[in-house]
C-alpha cells in the first residue's frame, strides 16, 4: 500500500460478537474497571460507528477487555477500498448476525 492514501476499517462490533458480547452496554463495566468512564451513548457510538479520534487509554482498555491485538480492531486499507462495504460471506468470515445465539424453538410438544 505504499504511496496509496490510507484509510481504515473498524472491527470492534465483530470482535465483541466473536467473544459473545452482543450489547454495547457489555463494555460499560469492563471499561469502568479500567478507569475509562464513558456514557452508554458514547460506548454505543464507539461500537457501531467508525471513530475518527480515539484516546490511547480507551484503545488499550478495549484490547485488554477483548484480549485482542490492535490489528484485530483496526484494519488499514487503501482509501478507495474503505468506501466499499465488505461482504462478510465473500471474505469467508462470519458476520455479526451469524455469531448471535439462536433462539430455541419448541416443536412437536405432545401432551
Amino acid at each position: 500500500m505504499s504511496g496509496a492514501k490510507l484509510d481504515y476499517r473498524w472491527h470492534l462490533r465483530q470482535v465483541m460478537a466473536s467473544r459473545g458480547m452482543f450489547a454495547t452496554t457489555d463494555l460499560l463495566g469492563p471499561l469502568a474497571e479500567r478507569g475509562v468512564r464513558l456514557s452508554s451513548s458514547q460506548v454505543y457510538r464507539l461500537v457501531v460507528e467508525r471513530p475518527e479520534r480515539l484516546s490511547l487509554k480507551v484503545l488499550m482498555a478495549l484490547l485488554d477487555i477483548l484480549d485482542c491485538r490492535m490489528d484485530d480492531l483496526v484494519e488499514p486499507v487503501a482509501a478507495e477500498a474503505a468506501a466499499r462495504p465488505r461482504k462478510a460471506a465473500a471474505a469467508g468470515q462470519a458476520g455479526v448476525g451469524d455469531l448471535r445465539p439462536k433462539r430455541a424453538r419448541i416443536t412437536g410438544v405432545e401432551k
